[in-house]
């Protein structure tokens, strides 16, 4: 910086000197000492000048100098501590590192300790091992000779107890699924159920199994009879039925499994006493007039049967094995009567649930039909009425209906479900069915019988006609859960060893007694 102002003073200088030389040599004489005075004034002048500029230069440079010193001297500095700073970090990562390392071998010297422990706890544990398992085999040896049971025989007690576990949570699953699907099924069941028993009303005859012919006096038996039973053999030959004449005081009883042909000899022997003319040619002509007016009588019952309920377009021939219906009883329920019943309440509950009325009454009405001719075939009468059903062209759903109302047939649609329950409904109606007071009874020993010979029952109860057992059992045996699995069990088991008609309902008690008596 001095130098380049030091150049410039003198190129000044030298300028100065060459203006004065120049207008001293072109300045004329007179001129010439004002001229020398001005050019050395210049001179002066640059000379000042330049010193002046020498002399800023000098300050400014020492002052450039000075600032370049003092930002060096602080870079310096901040270096100086930004390196101690490092350094110090650098120490502490050290004396951290060292600390570690000795952590790290104290830990090791720790887990070298610890694996001589584990290693002889390894030995003293299989040491252990070995004496528990000889303790073991002696109290098993011991437990075995104390309560007299093996191995096997323990194990197997263990699988009963565990059975009986899994039978009680079992119990209390389906007590729990019954509850909820009855809250609302039961409901609904219910009402329907009953709203088909409320809304029908028929009339109802009950029947015998035989049929029984007044006589207007006793010395009509021996007309009956003729000479050398001559008459009494005809009508027997005729009708196919079995007359016993016995002491019973003014009647006679007509006795043989086909309905149809026994109504047709009551009705002929009714005209033949009336008539008074007894004799074989007679009753031939009188059984076959006979026979004729049952045929059309068996006709208008059956298409009578249909106009009731407004079910059309059955086969001819099936109408007539439905008018037939009109002469069978079952447990002197009257068959065509109980039909017509099944009928009306399978189409009151299909109209409840929003199904064809016309089809479940169809169903209801044709369910027995292999009733009519069940005597004459081989086979379950559902069987039997369902082939026939088929041979006169009922639907499949309808022929299927017929087969599943006492389940030969597993049902598979609503309408078989309807069936089953108007008929189990019709059925179990108090005054519908009647039996023999024989068969009474021994049905409701057989009931009774087969709850008893379940375990924990301590007493049975047939009630209301044997259509209810109540069984009361031991409340230390037998458990709340259990108690359903009993009600259960008892039923399935009067399915398979009982024919009854309608259903038997199982009601299982259970309840705990504490007594005691204040004395004095």
């Amino acid at each position: 910086m001095d130098i380049y102002l030091v150049v410039t003073a003198l190129i000044s200088a030298l300028g100065g000197c060459a203006v004065a030389f120049f207008i001293k040599s072109n300045v004329d004489a007179n001129k010439l000492d004002s001229a020398e005075r001005e050019a050395v004034r210049i001179v002066e002048a640059a000379k000042s000048e330049a010193d002046g500029v020498i002399r800023e230069a000098r300050v400014e440079a020492k002052d450039i100098l000075f600032k370049m010193k003092s930002e060096f001297e602080s870079e310096a500095k901040e270096t100086r501590s930004e390196l101690k700073q490092l350094e110090q970090r650098l120490i502490q990562k050290e004396e951290n590192i060292d600390r570690k390392s000795q952590v790290f071998d104290q830990r090791e010297r720790e887990i070298a300790e610890k694996e001589g422990v584990l290693l002889e706890n390894q030995k003293e544990i299989a040491e252990n091992q070995e004496k528990y398992k000889a303790l073991v085999s002696e109290q098993k040896a011991q437990l075995e000779k104390i309560s007299g049971l093996t191995a096997d025989q323990a194990k197997d007690l263990l699988i009963r107890s565990m059975e009986n576990e899994a039978r009680y949570e079992g119990a209390k699953l389906i007590k729990r699924i019954e509850n909820e699907a009855k809250e609302e099924a039961d409901k609904k069941a219910k009402k329907i159920m009953a709203t088909a028993i409320q809304r029908y009303a028929g009339d109802f005859v009950a029947e015998r199994t035989v049929s029984v012919v007044p006589l207007p006096g006793d010395e009509m038996k021996g007309r009956i009879i003729g000479r050398e039973g001559r008459n009494i053999r005809a009508i027997e030959a005729a009708t196919g039925i079995d007359l016993i004449i016995d002491d019973t005081p003014e009647a006679v009883i007509l006795s043989g499994f086909n309905p149809v042909r026994r109504e047709v000899a009551r009705l002929s022997l009714l005209k033949l006493i009336s008539d008074g003319r007894i004799h074989p040619a007679r009753i031939e002509d009188v059984v076959k007039k006979v026979g004729k007016e049952v045929d059309t009588a068996i006709k208008e019952a059956g298409e009578q049967a249909t106009f009731d309920l407004g079910v059309h377009g059955i086969h001819a021939e099936l109408i007539k094995y439905l008018g037939r219906l009109k002469y069978r009883t079952s447990y002197a329920q009257n068959v065509l009567q109980h039909s017509v019943e099944v009928g009306v309440l399978c189409g009151i509950m299909a109209a409840e649930l929003g199904l064809k009325e016309k089809v479940a009454r169809r169903m209801g009405l044709l369910h027995d039909i292999g009733k009519a001719i069940d005597h004459e075939m081989e086979g379950p009468h559902a069987v039997i009425g369902s082939k026939l059903a088929k041979k006169f062209g009922e639907s499949p759903g309808v022929v299927h209906a017929i087969a599943a109302h006492h389940e030969d047939v597993p049902p598979s649609s609503v309408y078989a479900l309807l069936v089953q329950a108007a008929d189990g409904l019709s059925g179990a109606r108090p005054g519908a069915r009647k039996e023999l007071l024989e068969n009474y009874i021994k049905r409701i020993d057989d009931l009774e019988s087969i709850a008893n010979n379940f375990k924990g029952v301590s007493n049975t109860y047939a009630i209301q006609a044997g259509r209810e057992i109540r069984v009361i059992v031991e409340s230390e045996k037998v458990s709340d859960e259990e108690s359903v699995l009993l009600s259960r069990d008892i039923a399935k088991k009067i399915e398979e060893s009982l024919t009854f008609p309608g259903q038997i309902k199982v009601t299982v008690i259970r309840e705990t007694r504490a007594v005691e008596y204040a004395n004095k």
